[in-house]
């Protein structure tokens, strides 16, 4: 079984650098509400790109970047299967593909398609398609299994009944029948060949001599190519190390020193402030009053102006220091503020010297395990077969072939009966017969929940027969978009419970897109909860922007909000 944990995008559609994390395990029912546009159902898209390279909305790769910051567009999925936890990181601009397996990541020698090919069926155990029939129901460029082809459907059922390994026993045979059958021409033949046996395996162990000295010299060219890289990845070290150290030994005083030159211009500006507001408290009295406020004796006009004139002269001075002070004290916090800017270049140039160091080292011991291969190779000590005991060997094989003709001869007779089987119309038509009437009993009981009261029957083509209470015959494309969607949910419900039965393509998500938005009526989406309610294991993500959907129904809830522009997720 598969269960998702977690799954978290950035710079992804309407979302900016802020990521997105959402649990994808934390509540057995999560409602997922928020305006049309808010973004809401980007968590689809963010799924099924980081699972299976492309959005589950018909949104072409190069428009899933934001388009404000243009780059840095990445999603992460986390999921376990049994004890082994794995990890999906995908990104655009630039891009990456990753799988991790408990922490470590995978070989990625191969392409990116065989990458892909091998997450999906050696994995995950399931293509898109399976996919988005067994975990999502959505209403945009979501096809219903209804409206697959017959030959798309039975490859859905066949994924989900855990069957198409059939297929692919059915190809292992098909070339074990090729190469049986070229056995035997070989077997002809082979009297022929015993005379040029001797000649044959001399050159062979030439050939294998010069396969090691090859293998050495690529070995030794690995070993090159690796030190080289190393050289570059310490010239950037040097690099980086250079920026840290320019930060921590100028820029770090530098800044000291501004702190303590701008705590006393501060400090200077304080008691300015105070003698200015002195001044002119003193000559406010002077213009107020014509006596003195200690001993209350007379002052004279020419007194009062001359002392005016002194503190006017004063606090004219006074005003001008204070100007020039704050001149000095706006340039302190603006070179403050440009050693502010300094630091996250710091901060990440000591981060890119770690993980730069961290590389050095995995070449280094890439390189000392190189060189103990090479030493296995030298030490191959070939030794040649004697000439007489490799005739008395191939006389031997003379007796046997006769023995060996006979053999092969019953085993393509096993083969070909075994052919007859593994066809479609073989074992996987009789297990799909056997698995039918399960299948059709419980989408009628799924149905029959949701308040539909129809006989649905799907025949082993996968084609429907649909009869109403009266016995009239319909298809699916006769009925209302609210009586498909009760049947695109039957058939939902009755994969996950086959799959469960089956233990393929088994998980713990399901999340339903604005399926109360549209098709459904007030007595489907009550019904649609009851069968969400006696659901086990299950973690449901119910999407919608309705605005009187009962809330306490649900365990958990989402709301994206759009802020100017970006994507918001609040819970």
């Amino acid at each position: 079984m598969i269960i998702f944990r977690k799954v978290t995008w950035q710079n992804f559609l309407s979302t900016g650098n802020t990521p997105i994390e959402v649990e994808l395990d934390k509540s057995s029912t999560t409602l997922v509400i928020g305006d049309n546009g808010s973004g809401k159902s980007t968590v689809l898209d963010a799924l099924t790109f980081g699972l299976f390279g492309k959005p589950f909305r018909n949104i072409k790769k190069d428009q899933l970047v934001n388009s404000v910051n243009e780059r840095g567009c990445k999603v992460e999925v986390n999921f376990q299967i049994g004890k082994r936890k794995f990890h999906i990181l995908r990104s655009i601009k630039p891009t990456r593909f990753e799988i991790y397996v408990d922490g470590k990541m995978l070989n990625q020698d191969a392409s990116v398609r065989d990458y892909q090919k091998h997450l999906e069926n050696n994995i995950l155990k399931l293509n898109y398609r399976s996919f988005t029939q067994v975990v999502i129901l959505g209403s945009s460029s979501f096809v219903p299994f209804m409206q697959l082809t017959p030959a798309h459907r039975r490859e859905v059922v066949e994924e989900i009944l855990d069957i198409k390994i059939f297929s692919l026993m059915n190809m292992i045979l098909k070339q074990r029948i090729k190469d049986t059958k070229e056995r035997q021409t070989d077997i002809a033949h082979q009297s022929e060949m015993l005379d040029t046996k001797i000649d044959m395996t001399t050159k062979h162990i030439h050939s294998i001599k010069e396969k090691s000295k090859i293998s050495g010299d690529a070995l030794f060219k690995k070993i090159d190519n690796n030190k080289k890289s190393m050289e570059e990845l310490d010239k950037e070290i040097d690099r980086l190390q250079g920026l840290v150290n320019y930060y921590d030994n100028i820029s770090a005083p530098e800044r000291e020193k501004l702190q303590k030159t701008k705590s006393e211009l501060m400090s200077m500006e304080t008691k300015i402030r105070m003698s200015t507001q002195g001044i002119e408290r003193d000559i406010k009295f002077l213009q107020e009053n014509d006596e003195c406020h200690t001993c209350h004796q007379p002052l004279s006009e020419h007194y009062k102006e001359k002392h005016i004139f002194q503190l006017a002269d004063q606090l004219m001075s006074k005003t001008c220091g204070l100007t020039k002070l704050t001149e000095e004290i706006n340039k302190n916090e603006t070179h403050l503020k440009v050693l502010d800017k300094r630091r996250p270049v710091r901060d990440e140039s000591y981060v890119q010297v770690a993980k730069r160091k961290t590389s050095v080292e995995a070449m280094e011991q890439h390189n000392r395990d190189l060189l103990k291969e090479i030493e296995d190779l030298r030490s191959i000590d070939v030794e040649l077969v004697e000439d007489k005991t490799k005739l008395k060997l191939y006389k031997e094989d003379l007796k046997s072939v006769k023995k060996e003709k006979d053999k092969l001869m019953e085993n393509n007779n096993y083969l070909t009966i075994a052919k007859q089987l593994l066809q479609d119309s073989g074992i996987k038509t009789k297990i799909i017969k056997r698995y039918l009437p399960v299948m059709n009993k419980l989408i009628n009981s799924y149905l029959s929940a949701l308040e539909f009261q129809v006989k649905f029957e799907l025949d082993e083509q996968f084609n429907e027969t649909i009869k109403s209470r009266y016995r009239d015959v319909f298809g699916y494309s006769n009925f209302s978009e609210g009586e498909k969607m009760r049947i695109d949910l039957a058939l939902l419900f009755t994969w996950r419970q086959i799959a469960k039965m089956k233990n393929s393509t088994n998980t713990n998500l399901l999340i339903l897109d604005e399926i109360f938005d549209s098709s459904l009526d007030a007595n489907g989406t009550d019904e649609f909860l009851k069968i969400l309610n006696t659901l086990s294991n299950e973690n449901v993500f119910i999407i919608s922007h309705k605005s009187d959907l009962n809330v306490d129904k649900f365990d958990g809830l989402m709301r994206f909000e759009k802020i100017n522009n970006f994507t918001r997720l609040t819970t």
